[in-house]
């Protein structure tokens, strides 16, 4: 295994963690990033951006590329390897990863989270042939067929939208009786005639051949089982925290996410929390850049820059 030291390892590449190693970089930081993924995280699959950051980029890809490109320029080091714990040893920090170990005196946790699965029968067993989570990526595969969208939030309602102009109809399932959205978006929702509500209703199994055919859905009241035929299944039915490298010792709520104080430094001496992955994260894209200024000040001060 090997042994580089930095000053700062930021492990995740998303919005957040991209910011606050190109901030920490700015100040003479000797700064890398650990990620084993594509960066952006899920701001990627947006084409989009609502509201629109500073600057030209509308699209999430677009946004991402300009800050790697920029952190990249400021020297910033990228490790493509996957974290796998994360440990103190006197006065610095190691992360370890599936291909090395490295040490830095501060280490800014910005996994941020993946989408939640329903958990149910042939989600996994479909993955990539017929059951997707990108709306914006995928849709256009699903140019006149029917799909099947679960959730009552902002993000199921935002891929319902994408999806009807593809698709020929946008089954949208929700297990209560109301969205859980912005007025604007069930506005937007309501004035798409392909996308019908499936209220109160919870999905059993989703089932196909080579592809996705159908989802099997009840119905919370009558508890009445029936088959949506359609070919393509996308969950928002919320997120978890892409985090478990973290130690026990870092403080989490009960949902998993990791608790930070208002510097967003967390129980472990010289490990920060910022972004999706932790406790209290407000969601928006404005927040994400918010969480890597706090957390890059912080380190910056802890470390005399």
């Amino acid at each position: 295994m090997s042994a580089t030291n930095f000053d700062l390892i930021v492990i995740g590449t998303g919005v957040t963690g991209l910011a606050a190693a190109k901030q920490a970089a700015q100040k003479g930081v000797k700064t890398a990033t650990v990620e084993s993924l594509m960066f952006g995280g899920l701001v990627i699959n947006i084409n989009e951006l609502e509201p629109a950051p500073p600057g030209d980029q509308t699209s999430g890809t677009e946004l991402a590329s300009t800050l790697m490109m920029e952190a990249s320029e400021l020297g910033v080091e990228s490790i493509n390897e996957t974290a796998t714990g994360l440990t103190r040893e006197g006065d610095v920090c190691v992360v370890t990863t599936d291909g090395g170990a490295y040490r830095a005196r501060a280490v800014i946790v910005a996994t941020g989270a993946k989408l939640k699965r329903l958990g149910v029968p042939g989600e996994l067993d479909f993955e990539g042939r017929g059951v997707s989570q990108c709306a914006d990526c995928d849709g256009p595969m699903y140019k006149d067929e029917d799909v099947v969208v679960v959730g009552g939030g902002d993000s199921a309602l935002q891929e319902a939208i994408v999806l009807s102009t593809y698709c020929k109809r946008v089954h949208l399932v929700h297990r209560g009786t109301q969205y859980r959205a912005q007025q604007h978006l069930m506005d937007a929702v309501a004035s798409h005639a392909n996308i019908k509500p499936v209220w109160n209703t919870v999905v059993e199994s989703v089932t196909g051949e080579q592809t996705v055919n159908k989802v099997r859905v009840r119905d919370l009241g009558s508890n009445a089982s029936r088959e949506i035929p359609c070919a393509g299944f996308f969950a928002y039915i919320g997120l978890e925290p892409a985090c478990d490298f973290a130690p026990a010792e870092i403080k989490r709520d009960e949902a998993g996410f990791l608790v930070a104080d208002a510097t967003l430094s967390t129980a472990m001496s010289g490990v920060y929390a910022a972004g999706a992955a932790r406790a209290g994260f407000g969601g928006m894209l404005t927040d994400a850049l918010a969480d890597a200024q706090t957390a890059a000040k912080a380190v910056c001060g802890a470390l005399g820059k």
